[in-house]
């Protein structure tokens, strides 16, 4: 992150989230939160951020709780309490520019969550690498042994290939960036939590952003989310990518992001007029 970045928290009941902040500060920037994948950090977003933040976007980039220097329960939490850390610090820096909120992988459920939690304050919410309803099991494994840094440097590496990287892609840098604890307690988490609760997405506009070699979205699953939600769906595909698509692909995947946001100040502008005349 440059070092433009600042770090400041936000207090959601008892839990204390630590955030970075980069981007510009006008209170008509839209301000887009992310939140990063399964057992990692928002480091993970660092050049598209930068490359968001560079072109108009103000960016909060969450610690979960736990990790880093955030703070709170961890056990008998569910995605409820998630999402809240997150809208936190996103209410905290949002201003008229509206209030967006993507996730990344599992990162996804959580600002799902946060979009069916506070309509009120989500403009808009963008699935960046969104697994479908289901994926083999294979998968799953190959998560488990990405990040158990026991296990065999080669292994590791094979599994970050089957399940995060596109062929070309050295996935060496992400042997590092796993939190083990921080994986129990989000599958946990998944578990206690009533899908009903969370599924329906709340009401805002959504922009799925997936990379064409996704294994956890493969060709008869691309529009799976166009499927349950229809026309507040807008589906965007990147070839050459994988799971790790943010990492993959920063900029291509920053410029669909952008171009989706512009596309939605206008729909919110035209709404403003609409209804003033």
């Amino acid at each position: 992150m440059s070092n433009d970045a600042t770090v400041r928290q936000a207090q959601h009941g008892a839990a204390t989230i630590v955030y970075t902040l980069v981007g510009p500060e006008a209170a008509d920037a839209p301000t887009l939160c992310l939140i990063a994948s399964t057992g990692r950090g928002p480091e993970d977003f660092a050049a598209m951020a930068q490359y968001l933040a560079g072109n108009g976007v103000r960016i909060v980039l969450p610690w979960p709780r736990g990790v880093g220097r955030s703070r709170g329960e961890t056990g008998d939490i569910d995605f409820h309490d998630l999402a809240g850390d997150a809208l936190a610090a996103l209410e905290a820096e949002a201003g008229s520019g509206g209030a967006f909120m993507a996730g990344h992988a599992y990162g996804c459920w959580i600002a799902r969550a946060a979009a069916q939690a506070r309509p009120d304050l989500i403009s808009g919410l963008i699935l960046i690498a969104a697994g479908a309803g289901s994926w083999p099991e294979a998968l799953s494994r190959a998560i488990e042994t990405a990040m158990d840094s026991d296990r065999a440097r080669q292994d590791r590496l094979d599994a970050l290939r089957l399940a995060f990287f596109a062929d070309g892609h050295d996935p060496s840098h992400w042997l590092t960036g796993w939190h083990p604890d921080l994986v129990a307690m989000q599958r946990a988490a998944r578990q206690r939590t009533d899908r009903a609760s969370w599924w329906p997405s709340g009401s805002a506009p959504i922009l799925d952003i997936i990379g064409l070699a996704d294994p956890f979205r493969p060709e008869g699953d691309l529009e799976f989310y166009v499927r349950e939600f229809g026309p507040r769906v807008q589906l965007r595909t990147i070839e050459g990518a994988s799971h790790a698509l943010p990492d993959e692909k920063p900029d291509e995947t920053a410029r669909g992001i952008l171009d989706w946001l512009h596309t939605q100040k206008t729909i919110r502008t035209g709404a403003a007029k609409d209804a003033v005349s």
